[in-house]
């Protein structure tokens, strides 16, 4: 167990980043915080001994992954209102980029997971590659993968509102 001064360490240098993880791949504020509140207990909890910042850092992000997944393979989570019933809870602070977040959120896991890193974290592809346990093209490939399905989806999410917006008149 480690002691209080480490955990309040650990919250304030890495917190921001294990809850905005959290909330890319979940598109749920309360979803996110959650998560944010069980991967520090858990970081209280372990003995893991860090070699440096970055493995404690690692460690924060493979944990922050591994709970997402499971809260998503959770019956609960499989019952609850889908992610647009849900849409003014998952904003970003800057409003020009919830329509992005939202899709990003709606990715495949491991599609997600790597936008997420890449763009909102600012790691390397050989850094996710690292953290995930692939190959740094696995990565890459995933990344093209992703660009090309927001693409595809959010063309088509503003040609659905356009036309929406053409009709009304």
């Amino acid at each position: 167990m480690r002691d209080e001064t480490d955990l309040q360490a650990a919250m304030d240098t890495h917190g921001d980043m294990v809850y905005r993880l959290a909330l890319c791949r979940l598109g749920n504020r309360a979803d996110a915080e959650d998560i944010y509140q069980d991967v520090f207990i858990r970081y209280f909890r372990d003995a893991t001994r860090f070699r440096d910042e970055g493995h404690r850092k690692a460690w924060l992000i493979r944990t922050t992954l591994n709970r997402c997944r499971d809260l998503r393979r959770s019956a609960w989570f499989r019952h609850i209102a889908p992610l647009e019933d849900a849409a003014g809870q998952a904003v970003p602070t800057q409003e020009d980029y919830a329509d992005l977040w939202q899709t990003v959120a709606a990715l495949p896991a491991d599609l997600g997971t790597v936008v997420c890193l890449h763009y909102a974290e600012g790691y390397t592809t050989d850094e996710i590659a690292a953290l995930l346990g692939c190959r740094p093209a696995t990565v890459r490939t995933r990344l093209h993968r992703a660009r090309k399905k927001l693409k595809l989806d959010l063309e088509g999410y503003h040609h659905a509102a356009h036309g929406r917006a053409e009709q009304i008149k």
